[in-house]
Order: C-alpha cells, then structure tokens, then sequence
C-alpha cells in the first residue's frame, strides 16, 4: 500500500468499523498529545484502552493502564501508536503476537515505518501512518 496517501473510504471505513482502540504510549499528563487524542476518542464513544509500562495497573481518564498489548484481555479492533517511529518494529512484534489479531494498526503523527508496516499487512492488518484520528474523525465523520 501507498503510505503517502489514503482515500478517504479508507481511513473512514476503518474510523468507523473500530470500537476497542488499544493506545500505545498513552500519558497520564493532560498536555501530552496522547492524553489529548485518548480523551478525544473517550468521547466519540470509542473503547481506548491505555498501554503504558510505567504507569500499569494505574488509571488515564478512568482507564486502567496496561503494560503490554498482551495484558490486555479482550479483542482489539485497532493499535494507536503513540510512540517513537524507531518502535513501530516492535509494536508491530507485539501486534502479531496476538490472538486474534487487531483489523489496525495506526501510527501517529511522524510515526512511520514501511518495513514494519508491510510486515503487519502481511498479516491482512490494515495500517495507517503518520495521521491522527482526532484530526481524521471531524473531517471525515463530521
């Protein structure tokens, strides 16, 4: 897939086929970007579920705080990385590693990796990167 650009349909038909959002990288801080987006989408009625290894068993807007995508004990629609684009190999490790798999795997804004990108298409997850949902949701599902 061309990751330069998405139609439309696409990242429309993945925004709205998604309920359980696992954020990866999510902040406890209010002025931290992923804090931002996770209350975002708290609020457009999505299920986000916080990975942080430093704050699990804790809470972020009320949710409790994983520390891997493997603690985590139910299905996962889609992966939001909030993390260095140097991870996204890894978190793509962790991703495959799940049963079942997540339909998604997202990058934030600047977290981009192609090689890491076409291992989990392999797979037949959808990837998207270097956007942001909070930012693709009003233009898109206005």
């Amino acid at each position: 897939m061309d990751h330069d650009r998405y139609s439309d349909g696409y990242l429309a038909g993945i925004l709205k086929d998604t309920s359980v959002i696992a954020l990866v990288g999510a902040s406890p801080n209010p002025d931290r970007p992923s804090n931002r987006v996770m209350a975002f989408l708290l609020r457009r009625g999505y299920r986000v579920i916080p990975v942080n290894p430093g704050q699990a068993g804790k809470e972020i807007l009320g949710q409790t705080v994983y520390a891997r995508l493997a603690d985590i004990p139910e299905a996962i629609d889609m992966v939001d990385v909030f993390r260095a684009a140097s991870a996204l190999p890894q978190v793509v490790e962790e991703v495959l590693a799940l049963t079942p798999l997540p339909n998604v795997l997202w990058g934030q804004l600047s977290v981009r990796d192609d090689a890491a990108a076409a291992q989990a298409e392999s797979k037949g997850i959808k990837v998207v990167m270097d956007r942001c949902p909070a930012i693709e949701i009003p233009r898109l599902m206005a």
